[in-house]
């Protein structure tokens, strides 16, 4: 049984104004009477231009937005940190000190000591008075440069008024790939600011700050090898840490003499203070030595020691700051 006939509701010419904000695609489909061998249909297994044009520019867009989302959450562990607040960006880089090589036993995993965030740079904030620059971070820094891939970025605080361009330029000329965040494995920004004690976060939710210098350096130093197995070598890597900064580098005449006799005696039965390889005891108490200028009437061991310490290359920096 025939159904009835229902005539159309619309013409079939009717021209429909498209919108221009979005880009134009070509019609992948022959028309009514023409074959697919169009010049917009796949011929013999090849790509249309137009589509090899198409993905190029989605794989970019994609590439910009990872790095976009990677400094965002590189910046927000800075913005979100109550005493990181910045107000103008000084220099950044990827250093490549041309330092000797220092090696050390064992091997530190990053993600086990900064913790595992895919996607965001584990960036290392420390907060310094530049009335009193932390050499021995300076130090750490370039040893920690020739082991990995490291951002490091100077700011400066509102609540300093003036900062010696040395201390500015002192990690380092910005690099020209600052921008791709992705690239390093850590930061290390460092943030010139009027704070009684040095300061240091790396994960702004799950840790408080980490005050003094001694102990700043202590996790620096893990970042490069772990700790002495041995407990009485750790205990005396520990005891001239904490000797080097309460008193060799604020102590009395008399404390920093009787400093150094220790130090000449260690260095008297070996190359370095704890054995036979440098360690965190060498970078805080040469130092601090530096600082409480007791270089020129250092013990004859010392001297040596102080030598044996600037051929390494890596203590340059803090010797440049003084």
């Amino acid at each position: 049984m025939p159904m009835y006939q229902v005539k159309p509701v619309c013409g079939g010419h009717i021209k429909t104004d498209l919108p221009t904000c979005m880009y134009n695609l070509p019609n992948v489909h022959a028309p009514q009477g023409e074959s697919c061998t169009s010049e917009h249909a796949l011929q013999n297994g090849e790509v249309d231009p137009a589509v090899r044009a198409l993905e190029a520019r989605q794989d970019e867009i994609m590439r910009k937005l990872y790095e976009l989302k990677a400094a965002v959450e590189g910046l927000a562990k800075t913005v979100n940190t109550p005493d990181a607040d910045l107000d103008l960006t000084v220099s950044s880089s990827l250093s490549t000190h041309s330092c000797s090589s220092t090696s050390f036993k064992g091997v530190t995993d990053l993600d086990t000591v900064l913790g595992k965030d895919l996607g965001a740079l584990r960036d290392i904030v420390i907060n310094a008075n530049p009335a009193q620059p932390p050499l021995t971070l300076l130090v750490l820094h370039s040893l920690l440069c020739q082991r990995y891939r490291v951002l490091s970025t100077v700011h400066v605080h509102s609540s300093v008024a003036n900062v010696p361009p040395q201390l500015l330029s002192c990690l380092g000329p910005r690099h020209a790939d600052s921008y791709a965040r992705q690239m390093f494995q850590m930061g290390f920004t460092l943030i010139w600011k009027d704070v009684p004690k040095l300061q240091m976060k790396f994960s702004v939710q799950n840790m408080c700050p980490v005050e003094g210098e001694a102990n700043v350096a202590r996790f620096l130093f893990k970042l490069l090898s772990p700790y002495p197995s041995d407990p009485a070598v750790a205990t005396l890597v520990d005891n001239m840490v904490d000797m080097s900064f309460f008193q060799l580098a604020e102590g009395s005449p008399k404390e920093r003499a009787a400093v150094l006799r220790a130090l000449n005696a260690a260095l008297g039965r070996s190359p370095w203070l704890a054995g036979p390889e440098l360690s965190l005891a060498d970078i805080a108490c040469y130092c601090c030595v530096l600082q409480s200028g007791s270089t020129s009437s250092a013990p004859s061991h010392v001297q040596r020691w102080i030598k044996s310490c600037e051929n390494l290359g890596h203590f340059s920096p803090a010797k440049l700051l003084l």
